[in-house]
């Protein structure tokens, strides 16, 4: 597994199919109806990535396994009193490549990156229906600090 720095025509493709991806995901977590996802998806992004590449703090890397693109990972590094801290706002895999170890392969080398830069913590967030990507997670040695829940009624 090969981390490359993402370019700026691949962000461009990124973002847009992200965006979907994550209102997607908001809608059938059960959050908001799909239109507010989709608005709440675009705010999301355009806060947290307003200079695009060029945000200070957040890294996008493309994964390669040979040439192949295989994956995405998207991790942002913040000073906190105890160190260097990182957030993952995306770990993903390729749809049709799934379930050939790359996810796990993309953690790995994501932890990689972070021990050079002299991280302390790697967090992220998972939605609850996400089964697969919470058990690797786990696997992984990744523990839950937070549990939001809901009853759809």
């Amino acid at each position: 597994m090969q981390l490359k720095p993402m370019t700026a025509a691949r962000y461009q493709a990124y973002r847009l199919a992200a965006e979907v991806d994550y209102a997607h995901n908001i809608a059938a977590s059960g959050a908001t109806p799909e239109s507010e996802a989709r608005e709440k998806a675009r705010e999301d992004f355009g806060r947290l990535l307003a200079e695009g590449l060029d945000t200070p703090g957040h890294h996008l890397w493309v994964a390669y396994d040979g040439e192949e693109e295989v994956g995405v990972l998207w991790l942002h590094v913040e000073q906190r009193s105890d160190g260097l801290h990182a957030f993952g706002y995306d770990f993903s895999v390729r749809r049709d490549v799934r379930r050939h170890g790359y996810g796990r392969a993309i953690v790995v080398a994501a932890e990689q990156v972070c021990r050079e830069m002299g991280v302390v913590s790697v967090g992220l967030s998972v939605f609850g229906f996400n089964l697969g990507a919470r058990s690797l997670y786990e696997q992984m040695g990744f523990e839950i600090s937070a549990i939001q829940m809901r009853k759809r009624l």
